[in-house]
């Protein structure tokens, strides 16, 4: 464990302890979303990100379908708008990660359970109605910064029930996206404490791009629709 990782992870835990009380207050009142953007802009700065956005994100009830490099995707999109994310199940299970994760507003599916497609397609919908951007990382999984892997449909049917805004986000690491993907196989711990020692800044551009009206497009038209608009952005 290096001086580097056990600085950055000292300084995110004091801002944790000093935003909770306050959060925990404004949530009384039903607020409290601006202190989590807040918080995750802050770790983002600490592991290195800095951060160009192009384009202007959708505000209220909209779908941010977005590819998917590294967990530093994370902070980088929830330090920048006031979004909540769609996450797999396992993650509610992590102790502190999940513990955030779920007062950040997260909505849990279990991706490969067939069975509970159409429940989960339902929570995503109501989540779409309730003022606050929902971001889907749509490929799945995290890619390896070359390619783009298809996008999965099956979540995109919240957006057309919904009948919200989708609007595609690409996440532009520039020639160092493959060196900052999380690379396959490798585990959370190890992931994390890569990008804890990394010493150098991770220069990101944020690609918000031309909105899709998602109540006249079909879930596999989104999906092809967004894939593409993001393909292009990166220069794929």
């Amino acid at each position: 464990m290096t001086a580097r990782m056990v600085a950055r992870v000292l300084v995110m835990a004091v801002l944790l302890v000093a935003y909770l009380p306050v959060f925990g207050l404004l949530r009384l009142f039903g607020r409290g979303n601006g202190m989590v953007r807040s918080y995750l802009d802050w770790v983002g700065w600490l592991l290195g990100l800095r951060i160009r956005v192009e384009g202007k994100p959708v505000q209220g009830n909209a779908l941010y379908a977005a590819n998917h490099i590294s967990w530093l995707d994370i902070p980088a999109l929830g330090g920048t708008v006031r979004a909540r994310f769609i996450a797999k199940s396992e993650i509610a299970g992590w102790s502190l990660i999940g513990w955030l994760a779920k007062i950040g507003g997260s909505v849990f599916v279990q991706r490969h359970k067939r069975s509970a497609a159409r429940a989960q397609a339902d929570e995503v919908t109501i989540a779409l109605t309730e003022g606050r951007p929902v971001v889907l990382f749509a490929e799945g999984g995290t890619g390896d910064g070359i390619m783009l892997s298809p996008f999965r449909a099956s979540l995109f049917a919240a957006a057309n029930e919904a009948g919200v805004t989708v609007q595609p986000v690409a996440l532009d690491y520039g020639a160092r996206a493959a060196e900052i993907a999380w690379p396959d196989g490798a585990g959370f711990v190890r992931e994390m404490k890569r990008m804890l020692n990394r010493p150098a800044p991770v220069y990101l551009t944020l690609h918000f791009l031309p909105p899709l009206d998602g109540a006249t497009m079909d879930r596999k038209q989104l999906a092809v629709r967004t894939h593409a608009a993001i393909s292009a952005a990166l220069g794929l």
